[in-house]
């Protein structure tokens, strides 16, 4: 995580795309959250009702506005982002500074500040987020889902603050995994990911939700993402989006760029 931190552009298009909910369409609009929560929804039922909310779309396009802070140090920036589902995530600051393709089998980027690029696999992402991912686990994030399949492990649910705190019944001695789903909606509240051993905690929280042709999609998220001694924050407002449009991702590192390796 150190050595990732240094780059500062990089980071933003990094911790954009790890921590970004972003899904929409035309029309919008805010979504209350006033349903409350019931003992005697059982985890399978809050499971299938999670599930079914699952965002189901081909194309998306939007503008994600992205501020990181990190010590005393504050950055943000306006992205355009572009989806096609299960095959790439597409990320580029203004001007084409920097920009960013990932892709199941592959992440790829360069900066046109430092004159550096990166073309290799998850490897780099993880060592950020201090977790394990895939292609998988950063759309799950991004759509306010579960990161691993519910249905893998037995799990178990109680009520707090009038959210659904799911878990699996036996939680990894090396990995603490927690759910706060919606009363509402049955979408994320807040995933929470801790490894005591090795001193880190990842901490996304879905702050509102937004309707979007009866679409439920998250709007404002908040990322608390730590190492050590080492913190990053991460808010995110998501504006102008549009689903199933047609969407192109243009990607090619510039000639005489310099690569950056992973020790």
């Amino acid at each position: 995580m150190k050595q990732f931190l240094k780059y500062k552009v990089t980071s933003i298009l990094i911790l954009g795309l790890v921590m970004m909910s972003f899904l929409g369409c035309k029309s919008t609009r805010a979504i209350a959250s006033s349903g409350e929560a019931s003992s005697d929804l059982s985890s399978k039922q809050l499971i299938k009702a999670h599930k079914k909310n699952d965002v189901d779309f081909k194309t998306l396009q939007a503008k994600a506005k992205i501020d990181i802070t990190q010590g005393e140090k504050r950055q943000g920036a306006t992205f355009n982002l572009r989806i096609q589902k299960d095959k790439i995530i597409w990320l580029s600051a203004p001007l084409g500074l920097a920009r960013m393709k990932i892709t199941p089998d592959q992440v790829q980027f360069y900066n046109k500040t430092d004159n550096t690029y990166f073309d290799g696999n998850y490897q780099l992402l993880s060592d950020f987020v201090g977790f394990e991912l895939d292609f998988k686990k950063v759309q799950n994030i991004l759509m306010g889902q579960a990161i691993y399949d519910l249905k893998e492990k037995p799990h178990e649910v109680n009520i707090q603050d009038n959210s659904y705190v799911l878990q699996p019944k036996t939680q990894d001695v090396l990995l603490e995994l927690f759910y706060l789903m919606n009363a509402s909606h049955f979408k994320l509240n807040s995933l929470q990911m801790a490894q005591s051993v090795k001193r880190r905690f990842l901490q996304v929280d879905y702050k509102s939700y937004q309707d979007i042709d009866k679409n439920v999609i998250p709007k404002e998220i908040k990322i608390i993402a730590v190492e050590d001694t080492d913190e990053a924050l991460i808010d995110i407002e998501i504006k102008s989006v549009t689903l199933n449009g047609e969407v192109r991702f243009p990607f090619r590192i510039p000639s005489g760029y310099t690569e950056i390796e992973l020790n």
